[in-house]
């Protein structure tokens, strides 16, 4: 089992955004295709899309890791 640590790293937060944002920028950019039919306009759809959410999703977990809510505290030892 994989020890987890109780605060994520900015850089891993980063990873995360950016991993997510680009699945969900080809998913954004194929319904935008799928219903104008334009490419270009489809991409350009997808590439603001992405650029906001990013930053919004950055900003969100950032947030989140000052909560406490949910999280069960790391044990104080290892076996």
């Amino acid at each position: 089992m994989a020890t987890t640590n109780a605060f994520e790293t900015r850089r891993r937060s980063f990873a995360k955004a950016i991993s997510w944002r680009i699945l969900a920028a080809i998913i954004t950019s194929c319904v935008a295709l799928a219903m104008t039919g334009q490419l270009e306009f489809a991409a350009k759809i997808g590439l603001i899309d992405t650029s906001v959410k990013l930053l919004i999703y950055f900003l969100h977990e950032r947030v989140w890791n000052k909560v406490n809510y949910g999280r069960v505290p790391a044990p104080d030892y290892e076996v």
